[in-house]
C-alpha cells in the first residue's frame, strides 16, 4: 500500500493517542523515515521538548534561512544545551541566494508578493526539499488556531509537493494548551514572544502583531496574502 492510501488506517491508530504516544507511534511504525521540522516557534518547541525528552527516533531540523532573527539563534543554542541534542541546519545553496539578490537586490522582497515567494522559495523551500529526502512523515507544529487558512488542517495529510504524509500532532491543541505545556515543562521559548511577536520567521519580513490582529498578521505584514512561505502550499489529504 502506498503512503497516501494508509492515511486511513493511521488516522484511526492515532485518533486517542496523547503527544508523545502519537510520536512515538509514528516513530515505530516508519522507522528511520520520520522528521520534524521546527522554525523554533512555541508550537515547534512543545514537539522538540517531547521528541528529546522521550528520546525518540525522531529527526529534528531546522531552515536556516540566513536572515533569522538573534533571539531565535539564541533559543536554538538554548535548546540544544537543555536537552543536549542537535538540531540538524539546512541552508539554502549559496549560487542561488547569490543568483537571488543579484536579481532582485538585498531586500527586493519588499518589492512584489513575486519577488517574496521567490525568496522564500530560495531559503526555505528548496532547503525543505532536501531535507525531506527519504522520509515519509514530516512532522509539523500547525495548529488551526494558527490562521483562517490553517482552520480545515487535519492530524494527516497528504502533501503532493513532497510526496509525504504530513503529521500535525498539535492540530487541534488551543493557544492556551500550548502555554500551558510549554510553562508546566519549564520548555526554552523566543523572548520576542514576550515582545508582541507571535508568528516569527526572518527578521525582515516579522513584526509584532498589534491589538485584535490574527496571530500571523506579523508575517509579511506588507502583503495582503494568505500568509504563506510555500512550505504548505499543499492541504489535500484526498
Amino acid at each position: 500500500m502506498n503512503l497516501k492510501n494508509q492515511i486511513p488506517s493511521l488516522l484511526e491508530e492515532l485518533a486517542d493517542l496523547s503527544l508523545s504516544e502519537a510520536l512515538a507511534w509514528v516513530a515505530n511504525r516508519f522507522p528511520g523515515k520520520v522528521a520534524f521540522s521546527t522554525a523554533l516557534g512555541q508550537e515547534d518547541q512543545v514537539i522538540t521538548h517531547a521528541i528529546f525528552s522521550d528520546q525518540l527516533p525522531i529527526r529534528i531540523f531546522s531552515l536556516d534561512t540566513g536572515r533569522l532573527f538573534q533571539e531565535t539563534y539564541t533559543l536554538w543554542a538554548d535548546t540544544e544545551y537543555k536537552y543536549k541534542r542537535k538540531i540538524e541546519p539546512f541552508f539554502p545553496q549559496a549560487s542561488d541566494v547569490e543568483s537571488l539578490v543579484a536579481r532582485q537586490g538585498i531586500n527586493g522582497f519588499y518589492d512584489s508578493v513575486d519577488n517574496r515567494k521567490a525568496c522564500c522559495q530560495v531559503r526555505k523551500v528548496l532547503p525543505l526539499t532536501r531535507a525531506l529526502q527519504g522520509v515519509d512523515v514530516w512532522v509539523t507544529g500547525l495548529r488551526s488556531g494558527q490562521s483562517a487558512n490553517r482552520s480545515s488542517f487535519s492530524l494527516l495529510e497528504w502533501d503532493e509537493t513532497f510526496q509525504v504524509i504530513k503529521f500535525n500532532p498539535i492540530i487541534n491543541w488551543s493557544y492556551d494548551e500550548m502555554i500551558a505545556y510549554l510553562q508546566d515543562n519549564a520548555v526554552p521559548y523566543n523572548k520576542l514572544h514576550d515582545q508582541g511577536y507571535v508568528s516569527i520567521g526572518c527578521a525582515p519580513c516579522t513584526r509584532a502583531i498589534l491589538p485584535g490582529e490574527e496571530p500571523r498578521a506579523g508575517r509579511w505584514w506588507w502583503e495582503q496574502t494568505q500568509k504563506e512561505c510555500g512550505l504548505h502550499a499543499n492541504y489535500s489529504n484526498k
